[in-house]
Order: C-alpha cells, then structure tokens, then sequence
C-alpha cells in the first residue's frame, strides 16, 4: 500500500477497468437524460461516445505513464494535478476536433473541460469510497493475526515441547524459543506494507520448525522454489496462515501424517504460490478452514485488485490453494 497517497493505483489494469466502465455509465446516463424520444438515444450515445473516448483513451494513458509522480503527492495534490491534467487532455482533444471535425452539438470547450472535472470528481470519489470500504480488512488482518492465528493449542503446545528440550536439547529449546518470540513479533505488528517474499518464506520457516518439535517425522515439508523470485514483494502473513491450515486440517488429524508441498514460481509476469497438503473429506478439522481464505482474497483485493486471485481446489486426497500476485508492484 502507498504511505503517502490514497490514490487509486492507476497501473492497475483493475482500476482502469472501473474507470472505463463508470466513464461510459455516466455517457449512457447523459444520453438518457438527454434523449427526447427513445429512438434519439443511440445516435446522441455514439456523438458522446466519439467525443468521450479520445479524452477517456488519452487521459487513461497520460495518468498510466505520470503514475510514478502523482503517487509521490499528498492525496490533495494529486488530486488537483489529476484535476489539471483532465482539464489539458480535455482540451488538447476538443482543438484537435474542432480544427478537423464537424459535430451538430459540440459543447464549447470550456463547458467541456467543467464536465471532465465532474466526471473526475465522481470518479475519485468512487475509489475513495472503495478505499474506505476494504480499509477494515487491515484491521481485521491484524485482528486475526492476534486472535485466530495465534491459537491457545498452538501456543500451548509450543511451549510443552520447549519445556520438554529443555533438560535433554538446551540448544534446541533455546532456538525455538527465540523462533517464537520472532513469530509473535510478526504476528502483533501492523502488517500493512507489502514484505519481500524471502522475509515471509523465513518466518514460514521458524513457524514449521515450532510445529516440527510437537509432530515430528509426521510433518514433512517440500520446498519448490527453486525458481522463486528474491525480490518479489506480498503481502505480509499471506504464507503462514495457510500453512497453519494445511499443518491443522491435513497433518494432524492424520496419525501417520503427511506431507505439506509449497511451490513458488514465475508465469507471464506473475507470482504463483501453491500450497498442498493432505485431505480427509470426513475430517472435522476441515471446518473453520474458509476464515483464513476469505482474510486473504480481502487483502489481496485490497493491494492488487482485479490483479490478484485465490483459488482452491481437492483433487487426488489432497487440498490445494492457488495464489497470483503481480511479480512486480
């Protein structure tokens, strides 16, 4: 997430998507408003259309490229930089137009550039308000990482298990007991900004290795991220909570346990991480395993948008989550 900013991420082919979208609502809403009869309100929805385009196409791909700057101002400055722009695009396009088209309605530029800032206007607004909405998802994140990721069992046992090595493996149990100081750290801090994948994979490390004192050789664990890229970035604790998952529902109702695989890789720009583990369709553990998804589908949506999923899928007894990220933010 940006610190400085709450402006929509215009390199975001999610956010161009909407804008494109409500830009020709309000197109169809004019037409409407506008059209005395039914039978006037095609022609007068493709003039609009012809003459909101070029400025919608032009202004989509001067923000795209100016991104970089306005996402470095305060949200007011960008905001009235946007405003300018709009009003330069705007203008640029109907002089180019006027010089070299005849309309039978062209509104004079200048009620032309006073009807781009409005459309603008609503337009941040609307992100505003989806901002807003999704905001409770950081807070929920935390919440859960406080209260649902942190389960009394986990903690308990934990500690019985350090208590155990304590005589026969000091060394043992003083490292496990710095991995979950370490842990909990993570797990009570804000957790707003994205982390690089390789701190995230570090902290997945310790957590297996607690779990490791307590399930043994039942739990084993397969890495495949041989071609993982070391300078992507996510979003913290979006590993950890499904390998919880995938240690609660696959391994331990399983005495002779099982093996947890995580796959890390590069396709077309974008990073996928699939995590698998066991599935007993009778087991009860399954129950309460959605909680952790749906936190997470929340915040990806939340950095990413329409450029992010989450997918889950059972085939061969075993339980799988999809995840697909942006390779660079």
């Amino acid at each position: 997430m940006r610190k400085n900013s709450r402006l929509p991420n215009l390199h975001n082919l999610g956010i161009h998507l909407r804008i494109l979208l409500i830009v020709n609502l309000l197109a169809a809403i004019a037409a409407i408003l506008l059209s005395k009869q039914f039978n006037e309100f095609l022609p007068l929805l493709a003039e609009l259309s012809a003459l909101v385009q070029p400025v919608l196409l032009l202004s989509m791909l001067g923000l795209y490229v100016l991104y970089p700057v306005l996402s470095k101002l305060k949200y007011w400055q960008g905001v009235v930089a946007i405003m300018a722009l709009e009003i330069a695009f705007t203008s640029l396009v109907f002089i180019f137009i006027n010089r070299f088209f005849t309309f039978e309605s062209i509104p004079e530029t200048y009620r032309a550039c006073l009807l781009t800032v409005i459309v603008t206007a609503i337009v941040l607004y609307y992100f505003h308000l989806q901002e807003r909405a999704y905001s409770p998802a950081i807070a929920e994140a935390r919440l859960q990482a406080l209260q649902a990721r942190i389960r009394p069992h986990f903690l308990f046992n934990s500690i019985n298990a350090v208590l155990s090595l304590i005589r026969s493996q000091p060394k043992r149990a003083e490292t496990a007991l710095e991995d979950m100081a370490d842990l909990f750290r993570v797990l009570m801090s804000e957790n707003r900004e994205l982390v690089p994948l390789v701190k995230e994979i570090s902290l997945c490390h310790q957590y297996l290795d607690l779990e490791k004192l307590r399930l043994e050789d039942r739990l084993k664990i397969t890495w495949q991220i041989n071609d993982m890229p070391s300078d992507a970035m996510i979003p913290p604790l979006i590993l950890q909570p499904l390998l919880e998952n995938a240690v609660y529902h696959g391994i331990e109702p399983m005495p002779e346990g099982g093996e947890i695989m995580v796959k890390i890789y590069t396709k077309l720009k974008e990073l996928h991480i699939v995590i698998s583990n066991p599935y007993a369709p009778k087991n009860n553990h399954q129950t309460g395993n959605k909680m952790a998804l749906k936190n997470i589908k929340e915040r990806l949506k939340l950095h990413f948008d329409l450029e992010s999923s989450l997918k889950t899928d059972t085939k061969n007894n075993r339980y799988e989550v999809h995840i697909r990220i942006p390779e660079k933010v």
